[in-house]
C-alpha cells in the first residue's frame, strides 16, 4: 500500500519548525512495508488543506494528517476532514473526561475551546493521546485510510508507537511480520560501502537494503517480512553475515547507538579508565563522553591543552618535540596521549592535535589531524587523517573517528586475548 503524509501548520512553511513529523513516520512506515511516496506541508487555510487532500486521494491508499487538532481556531484539520467526508464531529466522553482531569490536576481554569479537543470523526477508532489532549484517530472510506495524529513530537511519536501501527496494521490487512535491523558503520563512505555490496542491493526483494548516510557515520536498514517472526530474523541474519563478510570491519553497532555510546560500554565492561588530552578539539571529546549515562565510572578527567606551554608544562611534552616536529605532529599526538595517562593514571589516554582551519598552521594543510591513543600494556598508536572540512566538521569528525579507532583497538585486543 501507498502513503502519504500531510503535516498541517503554518509555522512548518515560515520555517519556525522542523517536520520531523514525516522523517519519523516514514521510518515507521517503512518498517510496516508501506510505501511513502509523497510528503505534502500545507498551512492553516481549509481551502488549501482540501485541495491537498483531493490529490492525495488520486494517488495514496494511506493518508496521514499531523497537526491542526488542537484547540485553537487556526487547528482546522479535524473539521476540514468532517466537511470533505460528509462525517460529523462528535465528543469522546473518554478524551473529555482527560482533557477536564488535567486542568483540575493542574488547577487551571479549563476555557470552552479546550472542549474542542475530545472532538473525533464520527465512526473512527480513536488513539489515545497520552502525552497531551487531543486524542488522534483512524477512519476508513471507501479506498483510503484517513489518520490523524498531533503535531506535537512528543504527543505523536508514542501516539503512533502504541497504538496507530497496530490500528494501521489491522485496516491495512498487514499479516505480515515485519522486522529491521540498523547496521552502523564508520570509516568508509556512503558510495565505497555501496561499491563493495552493490549486487546484494540489486538482487534486494526480501530482505530489502536501505542505504542512509549522514553526520559522518553510514547504516544500512535490513528490513525483513514473513509471517513467522524467527524466520524474517533468520532472513536478517543471512543478509547481515554476506555484508559483514565484505565490510564488517566498518561496523561499529546496531539500531540507534552512536559511537560514544559503544565506547563508553565497551569501557565499561572491560572496566577500564580514560582521560584525554585535546588541542584540536578543545574539550569536545570530554564534553561528549561525559554526555554518556555512567561516564563517572570510566571517565577521570583530561586536559584542553590548545597552547603549546600548557603541552609543555602541564602535560610535559618534550621542547625538542615542539621545537623539531611541532603540535601537529604524530609526535606530539604520543607524548600527549601517554602523559596524560600517566598523569591522571587511567588505562587509556587518548589525544587530539591538527588544524581545525581555516588557515594552515606549522606550514599543515587544514584537516590534518593526529589522534593518539596509549593502552596499558600495548603499544601507543598515532592515526593520520587529512580531513579537510570546515572547522566545526573537523574537529566533530576528529572525535568520532578517535571513538571509532579506539573501539577498534579495544575490540581487537578482545580478539586476540
Amino acid at each position: 500500500m501507498n502513503a502519504e503524509i500531510i503535516a498541517v501548520g503554518s509555522e512548518l512553511l515560515l520555517g519556525q519548525i522542523v517536520n520531523t513529523n514525516a522523517r519519523f513516520l516514514s521510518q515507521q512506515l517503512a518498517e510496516l512495508g508501506i510505501n511513502v511516496y509523497f510528503h505534502t506541508v500545507v498551512g492553516d487555510n481549509p481551502d488549501r488543506l482540501k485541495s491537498a487532500i483531493d490529490i492525495a486521494e488520486k494517488r495514496s491508499d494511506i493518508i496521514i494528517f499531523t497537526g491542526g487538532l488542537g484547540p485553537t481556531k487556526d487547528d482546522l484539520t479535524k473539521e476540514t476532514i468532517a466537511r470533505h467526508l460528509g462525517k460529523q464531529l462528535v465528543m469522546d466522553d473518554m478524551a473529555l473526561a482527560g482533557i477536564e482531569l488535567y486542568f483540575k490536576r493542574t488547577n487551571r481554569i479549563m476555557t470552552e475551546n479546550n472542549r474542542k479537543q475530545a472532538l473525533i470523526l464520527e465512526g473512527s477508532q480513536v488513539l489515545p493521546n497520552d502525552y497531551g489532549m487531543a486524542p488522534g484517530m483512524v477512519l476508513e472510506k471507501g479506498k483510503q485510510i484517513y489518520i490523524l495524529l498531533p503535531g506535537p513530537p512528543k504527543e505523536m511519536e508514542p501516539m503512533f508507537l502504541q497504538y496507530g501501527n497496530r490500528a494501521l496494521s489491522a485496516k491495512a490487512g498487514l499479516h505480515d511480520k515485519i522486522v529491521s535491523r540498523v547496521l552502523r558503520f564508520f570509516g568508509i563512505g556512503e558510495a565505497a560501502l555501496e561499491t563493495e555490496i552493490i549486487d546484494l542491493i540489486d538482487a534486494q526483494s526480501n530482505p530489502t537494503i536501505a542505504p542512509l548516510a549522514g553526520d559522518g557515520e553510514v547504516t544500512l536498514r535490513l528490513t525483513a517480512k514473513h509471517t513467522d517472526e524467527a524466520v524474517a530474523l533468520s532472513m536478517l541474519d543471512k543478509v547481515e553475515n554476506q555484508i559483514r563478510q565484505r565490510v564488517g570491519q566498518y561496523i561499529y553497532g546496531y539500531d540507534n547507538s552512536s559511537l560514544l555510546e559503544e565506547l563508553t560500554k565497551l569501557l565499561k565492561d572491560k572496566r577500564l579508565t580514560i582521560t584525554a588530552a585535546e588541542s584540536l578539539t578543545g574539550g569536545l571529546f570530554q564534553q561528549e563522553i561525559t554526555s554518556m549515562s555512567g561516564a563517572s565510572s570510566v571517565f577521570k578527567g583530561g586536559i584542553v591543552c590548545y597552547a603549546n606551554e600548557i603541552k609543555q608544562h602541564i602535560l610535559q611534552v618534550k621542547q625538542e618535540t615542539l621545537e623539531n616536529h611541532g603540535a601537529v605532529s604524530e609526535q606530539c599526538a604520543k607524548e600527549l596521549a601517554e602523559n596524560a595517562a600517566r598523569i591522571f593514571g587511567t588505562d587509556i589516554g587518548i589525544s587530539f592535535t591538527g588544524v581545525a582551519g581555516p588557515d594552515e598552521l606549522e606550514g599543515k594543510p587544514v584537516g590534518t589531524v593526529y589522534i593518539g591513543i596509549t593502552v596499558k600494556g600495548r603499544p601507543t598508536i598515532v592515526e593520520k587523517m587529512s580531513l579537510g572540512g570546515t572547522r566545526a566538521a573537523n574537529r566533530s569528525r576528529a572525535v568520532k573517528f578517535g571513538c571509532y579507532f579506539l573501539i577498534k583497538n579495544l575490540r581487537e585486543s578482545q580478539n586476540a586475548g
